[in-house]
């Protein structure tokens, strides 16, 4: 079961996207996390350390506890337009995507690092 799979069947996504629905939740993580605009989740992790957040990425690869990000956070690393289209190609809000992925996010980089870093594919 791959991590978007997981995330489809999360209960509290789910809710929180309303009539969305869980089907294109995967969508837009694919986007974010996949190698479309962003350029894949190895380049949101340089990103995220470069911006000030090692600490939370060194969390997220390592065992033990995640630290959390902020949607604001995330948003500023994303860049505010990026996630500004996504909410509007999907027609979710701005703020409740943000909060997906701030949520989300760390939880990927840790199940795609069980080594305690992210494989070359990612």
């Amino acid at each position: 079961m791959g991590i978007l799979d997981s995330l489809e069947n999360n209960p509290a996504l789910r809710s929180a996207l309303g009539q969305l629905g869980a089907a294109v939740l995967p969508a837009v993580l694919n986007e974010v996390l996949g190698s479309n605009n962003q350029g894949g989740l190895s380049a949101i992790v340089a990103k995220l350390q470069q911006s000030g957040f090692g600490d939370q990425v060194k969390s997220w690869l390592g065992n033990g506890q995640n630290l959390p990000i902020s949607a604001d956070q995330l948003r500023a690393v994303l860049g505010s337009d990026t996630v500004r289209q996504l909410a509007a190609r999907y027609n979710i809000p701005v703020d409740q995507l943000g909060q997906i992925l701030a949520q989300e996010l760390p939880k990927a980089v840790d199940q795609t690092s069980p080594e305690g870093h992210l494989p070359h594919t990612a």
